[in-house]
């Protein structure tokens, strides 16, 4: 790869520079001048010095291009179910991702870390390189958008909010069940009865027929006073009138 002055490059650990110059140098007084690559950080103004036969080692690369930014935020998105629960095999395996200067690892590193800050579970030291992951992944979003610093750092926590800390959506409230209705059991001495009641679905209820509104009652006729009835049960027979008698003629002689 070709640099020239003014061009914008990505160090690892140390996110975006700009390429200030492309010199001989002997800075470690060795006696012997070799030709280094001079970068200034865009983020803590720091001064780095590679050799040129060293630069891919090293895994100086051209930024991100804005295309790449969209499998960036799927990256951002996506929670990695793979990452170690024990803390000294989290924090090497992070530091790993960020030597690589790989943005898909860098990537990596900030989503676990955001996801683990969330909850308030970071250790000193993770969130150390927590902040320094940041700083390196905004350093790249800036010049592939072409953006300042602080929309670029929007920009990332845009990204993260839509996915591995967007907010979870409460459980719907479970609605009680009905009460279960028992229905009594009929007890009969028949056994077989019993079989058949639960052999056969019992038959749909009849409708009961509408109920006819009863005719007025006549009223009754008042009972006859009991005297009256003694006084006519007591009273005597009246008695057959007695025919007269009549008298016979004397034969004649």
């Amino acid at each position: 790869m070709k640099f020239k002055k003014g061009d914008t490059v990505i160090y690892p650990q140390h996110g975006a520079c700009k390429v200030e110059a492309i010199r001989k140098e002997d800075p470690l007084n060795t006696g012997k001048q070799q030709e280094y690559l001079v970068l200034r950080t865009v983020i803590g103004d720091m001064t780095l010095r590679v050799p040129m036969s060293k630069v891919d080692e090293v895994g100086v690369r051209p930024p991100v291009s804005p295309d790449e930014l969209e499998d960036l935020v799927a990256v951002l998105a996506k929670a990695d179910p793979r990452v170690p629960s024990n803390w000294s095999r989290r924090f090497k395996n992070h530091q790993e991702k960020l030597k690589s200067g790989d943005v898909y690892q860098v990537a990596e590193v900030v989503r676990n870390l955001a996801a683990r800050n969330r909850d308030a579970s970071l250790s000193a030291a993770e969130r150390t390189m927590y902040e320094r992951a940041r700083v390196n992944l905004i350093s790249e979003i800036a010049p592939a958008l072409k953006v300042t610093t602080d929309e670029a750092e929007v920009y990332l926590d845009d990204a993260l909010a839509k996915g591995v800390l967007k907010p979870v959506k409460a459980a719907k409230p479970v609605k009680a069940a009905a009460p279960k209705v028992e229905v009594p059991k009929v007890e009969s001495d028949d056994d077989d009865l019993d079989d058949d009641l639960d052999e056969k679905p019992a038959a749909p209820a009849a409708k009961a027929a509408p109920v006819k509104k009863a005719a007025p009652a006549k009223k009754a006729a008042a009972p006859k006073p009991v005297a009256e009835k003694a006084e006519k049960a007591e009273a005597p027979a009246k008695k057959a009138p007695a025919k007269k008698a009549v008298a016979k003629k004397p034969a004649k002689d």
